[in-house]
């Protein structure tokens, strides 16, 4: 199964490191060794500058996942989410970006009938660069590097076993555009995870840097007639290193988002 997932990695990067043009797309997070989950998130996207170089994302978010006796995406509360991030183009092909994100996750028990045991908060912060590629008037693909910066607390804000990760993620997504009617779009994405984490557990001590699972979506994006939101409806595949789930094809994600896109008041 490793080989396997090793040549799809492989294969899906030579493709096109990409990531997309799209800036308003939410991608789902990791909800760890499930089966199913379904993610949705409510975005604002609007100028910081006249140029329309300089953009922001803000969105809320939640999601859910299966429990580990049933496929049902909707079983459990799985995350809530606070997101803002700040894109800056300064190239038709370069980009660049930075973010400040809050993150809360219920733990549940290992045992039936898995009930709720804990909460555990995130703070994140995160930077990213993207270059995009032209590949005629209907594709494009996009490069994306980012580092993230995350740090865990208990419901009281003490310490829990993981005190905080460095993670580094590799994205590329392939941009098809169907349609100019309702500003149609089709991608196909894969990114690959890598971390290393501080550790509170049998003494301070930090694990070893490596890879840690890889994300393959792909996603319908349109406008809606007449309106300024975009909507993206998608599916996501999360193949978790040595997790249980992977020997099943993997965690299996539905996604749901919109967004309002604030024109320019001069506009």
């Amino acid at each position: 199964m490793r080989f396997s997932i090793k040549k799809l990695f492989i294969g899906l990067f030579t493709i096109g490191i990409i990531t997309n043009t799209l800036k308003a797309q939410i991608s789902p997070p990791g909800l760890g060794d499930t089966n199913a989950a379904f993610w949705t998130a409510f975005g604002i996207k609007y100028q910081l500058d006249p140029t329309g170089k300089t953009q922001a994302l803000s969105y809320i978010a939640t999601g859910r996942k299966s429990s580990p006796a049933n496929n049902n995406p909707l079983s459990q509360q799985a995350i809530f989410v606070l997101n803002h991030e700040v894109y800056h183009s300064f190239t038709p092909h370069h980009q660049y970006s930075y973010a400040i994100s809050y993150r809360r996750q219920p733990k549940y028990e290992s045992n039936s009938p898995y009930k709720k045991e804990g909460v555990e908060q995130e703070f994140r912060v995160y930077g990213r660069y993207c270059y995009t590629f032209n590949l005629g008037k209907r594709w494009k693909l996009k490069n994306t590097a980012r580092q993230e910066f995350r740090k865990f607390f208990s419901p009281d804000f003490r310490n829990t076993e993981e005190d905080f990760q460095l993670r580094t993620r590799f994205k590329s997504q392939l941009i098809y555009n169907i349609s100019a009617k309702n500003n149609q779009k089709l991608t196909l994405s894969t990114e690959a995870l890598f971390s290393i984490s501080h550790l509170n557990e049998s003494g301070s001590h930090w694990n070893s840097f490596g890879y840690r699972e890889m994300r393959i979506a792909t996603y319908y994006i349109f406008t809606i007639p007449h309106s300024p939101f975009t909507v993206d409806v998608g599916y996501m595949n999360d193949l978790i290193r040595d997790s249980k789930s992977i020997h099943q094809g993997g965690v299996h994600y539905l996604a749901a988002d919109i967004i309002w896109n604030i024109p320019d008041k001069k506009n």
